[in-house]
């Protein structure tokens, strides 16, 4: 593992992108310190050091945020499409422009490689893009009534102000994949980051009012208790839309608070994703996905391959050389470009972790490489392969968000379509044969809102994402994902 550090040791570089991201409240276009200025550390989970503190916001710096939406919301609304669009178009071309910075400062406060923090910015950016183009696509309809005695106008308006609650775990993409509909359907919003993670989307805040966003039109609320803070403003009433990715218990709780103003709510929660290798797959494609589903984000991504199901005769081959190319990954502070695997984020994600791995192996799963937290500072895991998982291993059922790969044989493709339907989850499943017939019969038999077909990766900006049973509601990105900041009105008109 590389050399840690302390806050006091950053590099000059790394210093300066962590002083150069705000640490205030964004409330009405204006940066200001939470009530009682009061701060919570940013921890860098590569050493266990505080990077910075920023600004804790209380239940009354969110209901001033609110408020402030509420008071833009209807100036925004009449906004043009067209200028909108052109707010998301340059808020795209600065991210772009501060790729390597953002990139950087994403990697000091949430453990994931330069590489991967690469990857982050430029797909995080493409949603404003996406989204830039979608605004001036805000459609209607215009019909004869069947009778003929008069006509049906539809029209698209936003929902009004919508509160958005993103994870640590992609800090920047959660939020534009939010953010970017939101100003596209002419909605204003509050946003609260993960606590872990606020300073990639207080710097995209930065960004949007250099690309000219009206003040009060975005407004950002960091703390580090999100319950306290956010459940105020669920109940107060002047919020028409909740949004929030994160996990299913969570979602749960948000959705009976949401109950009480009736909020349009759309949810990204947990997965179990299924990872299904049949015996005419081809191995090298198979395996290069696996490492894609299984090592994007560290494992720390609700879309990552949690069980991995092998058709028998070619799981010993699958399970051996999938085990060789995690071993060979390089594991340190990821800072710097050779490194391939970072920290997890905290110490509860650590342990959490470790804790799968011991039931599993204390239920009879065997360990092919990695098994074990790395000694000395930060929140370090091997990279890890465990074969023939049983099914009463608990990560089987929970989500393991972390480097470690579950491998159970098969050797019936019924059998494996019920083993990876028998969870709560539906988000995203993945299957690799070259048997056309059989590819399209599993993908249809697979209960997940995603289905990934001899591919490792399901993320795009351009397609619609989002799951079914408990992993959500709704759908995010695409043509569908500006529709969840639309309500849609009927016009009766008659005389004609």
């Amino acid at each position: 593992m590389t050399a840690t550090s302390t806050a006091t040791e950053q590099h000059p570089r790394e210093s300066a992108v962590v002083d150069a991201a705000p640490k205030q409240l964004l409330i009405g276009g204006k940066w200001r310190p939470a009530s009682g200025e009061r701060t919570y550390e940013v921890e860098d989970p590569s050493t266990g050091q505080a990077l910075c503190s920023v600004a804790d916001a209380s239940p009354e710096d969110g209901l001033a945020a609110l408020a402030a939406a509420a008071d833009a919301q209807h100036d925004w609304a009449k906004h043009p499409p067209r200028e909108r669009g052109e707010i998301l178009r340059r808020g795209f071309e600065l991210i772009m422009q501060r790729h390597e910075d953002l990139s950087l400062l994403m990697t000091l406060e949430m453990g994931k490689p330069l590489a991967e923090s690469r990857a982050e910015i430029t797909y995080a950016a493409e949603f404003f893009r996406w989204f830039s183009e979608e605004a001036v696509r805000i459609g209607g309809d215009y019909a004869v009534a069947p009778n003929g005695t008069g006509r049906f106008l539809v029209m698209r308006q936003p929902v009004g102000p919508a509160l958005l609650i993103t994870p640590w775990n992609f800090p920047m993409a959660m939020g534009t994949r939010k953010i970017g509909p939101a100003i596209a359907a002419g909605c204003t919003s509050v946003i609260k980051p993960a606590h872990q993670t606020p300073l990639s989307m207080l710097a995209l805040a930065d960004i949007l009012i250099e690309a000219g966003l009206p003040e009060g039109v975005l407004n950002v609320v960091t703390s580090r208790s999100a319950g306290r803070l956010m459940e105020p403003m669920i109940r107060d009433g002047r919020a028409r839309k909740l949004s929030f990715t994160g996990s299913t218990g969570v979602g749960r709780k948000l959705i009976e608070q949401s109950a009480d103003q009736v909020l349009k709510v759309s949810l990204e929660l947990g997965g179990n994703a299924p990872f299904i290798v049949f015996d005419d797959a081809d191995l090298d494609a198979a395996l290069d996905g696996a490492m894609l589903a299984k090592m994007r984000n560290i494992g720390e991504a609700c879309t990552a391959a949690n069980r991995f199901y092998v058709h028998a005769d070619v799981a010993e081959e699958f399970s051996r050389r999938l085990a060789e190319r995690m071993r060979a990954l390089r594991v340190g502070r990821g800072v710097t470009d050779e490194i391939q695997v970072g920290p997890l984020i905290d110490a509860d994600q650590l342990g959490k972790v470790d804790e799968l791995v011991s039931d599993a192996l204390g239920q009879g799963a065997e360990v092919v490489t990695g098994g074990s937290r790395r000694d000395g500072d930060g929140y370090f895991f091997e990279p890890t392969v465990l074969k023939n998982v049983p099914r009463a291993a608990r990560m089987t059922r929970e989500e393991i968000f972390g480097p470690v790969a579950a491998i159970t044989p098969f050797t019936d493709e019924q059998a494996v379509i019920d083993q990876a339907n028998d969870t709560e989850y539906g988000l995203v499943s993945y299957l690799y044969t070259r048997d056309l017939q059989r590819a399209l019969r599993v993908s249809e038999a697979l209960e997940s809102g995603m289905v990934g077909l001899n591919q490792g990766m399901v993320s795009n900006p351009a397609a619609p994402f989002g799951g079914v049973k408990q992993s959500g509601l709704g759908r995010e990105g695409g043509k569908v994902g500006i529709d969840e900041f639309l309500e849609t009105k009927y016009v009766a008109v008659g005389g004609l």
